[in-house]
Order: C-alpha cells, then structure tokens, then sequence
C-alpha cells in the first residue's frame, strides 16, 4: 500500500511466510481449497458474476433476423431502447445513428445519422466525452407521427417515423435522462436536474415545465414519464411520485416513495428511477434503496408496501408485478396485497436488464449477453440464449409474438420463443 516503507514490507512478508502453517494447523484441507482440483462447495468469488447453472430447457429462443444499428451504446451505461410503430421497429445507437427496419423481415426502411460526434472543446466533461464519444442519451420514444430522441447535451430531436427526416429540435437545458413520452398533442421529456418540459409535437415549442426538488447525489438517469387519460405521472430523485394535468402541468397530487435515510449523501439516495408502471386505478412506483409501492391513481394514496431496492423498470403479468433489485434478485409481487409470490436469485451480479413480461414468461438479458427465459408463474428458468453483443443492458420489447434486443454492441436481434 502507498506509504509503507521497506521495514514494514519485510516484516508484513515474514508474517504472510507464517500464514500456511498456521492455516493447516486451524483449516486442516480446507487450506488447499483454492487449488482447481479440490472442490469447495462454500467457495464464492462475489466479486465476479454468479455462475450459470445447468437446468431442463422447456423453450428454445431462435433468431429470427439481426441487424447492426451504429456503433453500439458505448461505454456509459446508456439504456436505449428501440420502440415499435406499426409494421417497423426503429432503433438507435449512443452516437446519433438511427434506423428503421421491417419488423417482420428486418429488411432496412431508412437509416439517419441526425447529430455528429463532437470531438472538440474544453472541460471535464468534454476529456470524458473523447474517451467516449457517446451523447445519446435518451431513446427512443415514438408518438404522434415522431420519432424522439433525447442528448446529453440538452436536445430533444424529433424526426418522422415515415422516412427519418428532422422535423424540429428544442434545448430543453441540461441531459435528457429517458426517453421522450407523447400523448395530447405534445412531448415530454424529463431531465436530469428533475425538471419536466412539455413540447408542442407539431413544433417543438416549450409549453409548460415542471421542476422537483433535486437531491445533492442521485443516480444517473430518470424515470420516463407516463402519459394516460390527459394525465403525466413521473419519479424524481427525492423519492417522490406525481401526477400532473398534462394539458398545463398543473400538480394533481404527490406522494413519497421513499425518504431519505442516513448520514452520508450516499445512504440518502432514494431516486424512483424505474418507470411508473399503471394498471386500472393504481399505479406502481420502485425507489432505490427504498421500496415497491402501489398507489392510488385518483388519490396518489399508497396502498401496500414491499420493502426492495432497485432502479430498473418493472413488467406485469399474471397479477403480479416484477421487479429487478440491486442485488440482480428477481422477484415476484402480487399487485393486490404486496406480498412477494416468488424470487429468483441466481443471477446474482450479472447486472441483468429491466425484465420483459409477456405469454407465460418473464424475460431479461445480462452483462454476458445471456438471455434468461422464466416462467411468470413460479420464476423457474426455463430457457437461455447467448447472444453475445459486448452483452446487453436495454430492456427486451414484444409486438405480436416477436421478442426484440439491442446489444451493447448495436445488434438488433428479432427473436421468438417456442416449446421445445
């Protein structure tokens, strides 16, 4: 370690020249345990991701068609997930290049490159920006005829879903943390500083804006926000949830996910980053280090509360609400009572993505570039695919019986499901 001198190396040696006769004395054969031909059933490396263990595969997940998009995300955990619109599925990389394919066939239908890389400048953040150029940061969002996208430079840029031409960009300050949302007539889009700006969708116009007060440390990111029956619900760094009228941004209600607890900036970190998950009249919200909370919609009255900690979206199904925590546990939670039907926890540390629930499954993606398929019922696995890619870190999406990905290398795959 820095700071030792030589007297304290050599005795530090001679105490570590101690150590394996001291271990046989206390640990008998344990002591050899780190030797690859001695098996220790005990023995874990937390430090690196949890093994994959064999199981009975019941599905088979087959390719169907891939394609490259751009260059990848790059190397600043951007999560961009493509978006559907009729019979094409557009696409994104980190570096401003776009593409829409037939989803059935993948044959391309146009492709963009809407901003350049720059690569010039002065700053901390621009000596960041040259180790990774990437500035896309939120995508992609589609609604109202456009195709959204949001940069860490503080643009939102529409384009037309018919051929990818730019229709119209709007500073809206700083980074845009998610993917933009439409519905009313306009754009909505959530930054970083925790303000929400409403667009004119015909010309990029600012109409209203919304601003929450920001923590000193959050993480990086936000919710998107979610637009139903004219009104936006969103998550903000300070744990909080509200509900606006979408037509003004006029405040309907607010509630508290989670408070801040604890001495350190860090231990306070309650950001309701997962997107806001609707369902009748509730609404689900998930705060790191914090909770799972259902609430009222007309209200914004919690109703039930289950104790996890996360950051990704969640995915519905069967009744149940699931949830990715930080500890990459996958869970289960009935959205009646809040009580948790099943876990699954093998994929500790494999950094998996925000879970995809559609037919009988739950689907969600690692670090590795491994598919994991569950059964929504009791969180079995039932099937795997690698897919390689530099591993993936966007959230699966569904149309019809197709299952799209995006690797972190670019790749978009379409891929399907089936017994075996």
């Amino acid at each position: 370690m820095p700071g030792w001198n030589h007297r304290m190396i050599n005795l530090a040696t001679r105490r570590l020249l101690a150590l394996p006769l001291l271990a046989l004395t206390l640990g008998g054969c344990s002591w050899f345990s780190w030797l690859p031909w001695v098996d220790d059933d005990a023995k874990v490396d937390e430090t690196k991701p949890a093994k994959l263990e064999p199981f009975e595969a019941e599905v088979r997940v087959s390719v169907q068609w891939q394609r490259k998009v751009g260059d990848g995300l790059g190397k600043k955990y951007i999560r961009l997930v493509p978006s559907v619109v009729a019979d094409r599925i557009i696409a994104a990389d980190g570096y401003g290049a776009l593409a829409a394919f037939d989803r059935f066939t993948g044959k391309p239908i146009w492709q963009q490159q809407y901003a350049a890389v720059e690569r010039t400048g002065f700053g901390v953040q621009r000596l960041l920006d040259r180790r990774d150029p990437a500035f896309v940061s939120g995508g992609v969002g589609v609604g109202e005829g456009l195709v959204l996208m949001g940069t860490t430079h503080g643009e939102v840029v529409a384009l037309s879903v018919a051929d990818g031409s730019e229709l119209w960009r709007t500073r809206v300050g700083t980074e845009v943390g998610s993917a933009p949302t439409t519905g009313g007539g306009k754009v909505f889009v959530q930054t970083i500083d925790d303000r929400i700006s409403a667009l004119d969708a015909a010309t990029g116009a600012v109409a209203w804006t919304y601003d929450s007060q920001m923590p000193l440390l959050t993480l990086r990111g936000t919710s998107a926000p979610v637009f139903d029956q004219g009104i936006l619900y969103s998550g903000f760094a300070n744990g909080k949830v509200v509900a606006l009228r979408a037509e003004n941004g006029e405040p309907m209600w607010e509630q508290r996910v989670m408070l801040p607890e604890g001495r350190s900036e860090l231990d306070r970190i309650v950001d309701v980053d997962a997107r806001i998950e609707l369902d009748g009249g509730s609404m689900y919200a998930f705060a790191y280090q914090g909770r799972v909370t259902a609430i009222s919609r007309r209200e914004g009255r919690p109703m039930w509360e289950q104790e996890l900690s996360g950051y990704l979206d969640m995915a519905q199904g069967y009744g149940q609400l699931y949830v990715v925590d930080a500890d990459d546990t996958v869970s289960a939670i009935d959205k009646a009572s809040g009580e948790v039907n099943w876990q699954q926890s093998a994929f500790a540390r494999r950094k998996l993505t925000a879970p995809l629930a559609f037919s009988n499954y739950l689907v969600a993606g690692d670090e590795e570039g491994y598919l994991h398929v569950m059964a929504q019922r009791d969180g079995r696995l039932v099937g795997r695919r690698k897919l390689g890619g530099k591993g993936l870190r966007t959230q699966p999406i569904i149309a019809d019986d197709m299952m799209y990905t995006l690797t972190n290398a670019g790749t978009l795959a379409a891929l399907k499901v089936t017994l075996n």
